[in-house]
């Protein structure tokens, strides 16, 4: 009954395609967050968000990977072309953007992703869960976020109401307060 766990030095196929999209979401998101243009900046999430719905379709989450596509990849990221555009952003380099506090933003975040890689290795270091395909489909994601995660889910569609109705009063020029 003892099944061989497969060991970190002989990864598979999908380990490696899978440690590769993950490090190009890692690059491009580092990208979005250091460069100095805007609109490379939605670009790069463009290729940040590619690349973490690649990582959905090898772990054979499809529907998340789709659902990724359609709504980050094509309306968020054109959401945000569409608010650099009308808000008359600077289209070339802005070096107001540029705190200046670059070397301590650094070391925070090496610190940071240290302690996360230390906490996530050691938690599941003896982990294993095998890719059965199906496990990402429309059917089984709806009945468990219906089944198992009503009340946050409704909490959070609650959330994103309150968040809408607070842009809209506040984007309203011809309300007054009292």
């Amino acid at each position: 009954m003892n099944e061989a766990v497969p060991s970190y030095l002989s990864p598979t196929g999908q380990e490696i395609v899978f440690l590769l999209l993950g490090a190009v979401a890692v690059g491009s998101a580092l990208l979005v967050v250091t460069t100095k243009q805007l609109v490379h900046a939605a670009l790069w999430l463009v290729v940040s968000f590619g690349a973490l719905a690649g990582c959905y379709l090898v772990l054979t989450a499809e529907f998340v990977a789709w659902v990724q596509v359609l709504i980050y990849v094509g309306a968020v990221v054109a959401l945000l072309l569409f608010g650099i555009m009308l808000t008359r952003a600077p289209i070339g380099r802005s070096p107001g953007l540029d705190s200046g506090n670059r070397v301590v933003a650094a070391i925070v975040a090496v610190a940071t992703a240290a302690v996360l890689v230390t906490v996530v290795i050691d938690g599941f270091r003896t982990a294993y869960a095998d890719l059965t395909p199906g496990r990402g489909t429309a059917g089984e994601l709806g009945s468990s976020i219906f089944r198992n995660w009503v009340l946050p889910f409704e909490a959070l569609s609650v959330l994103l109401l309150a968040a809408l109705v607070g842009a809209i009063v506040l984007s309203r020029t011809d309300i007054r307060g009292r």
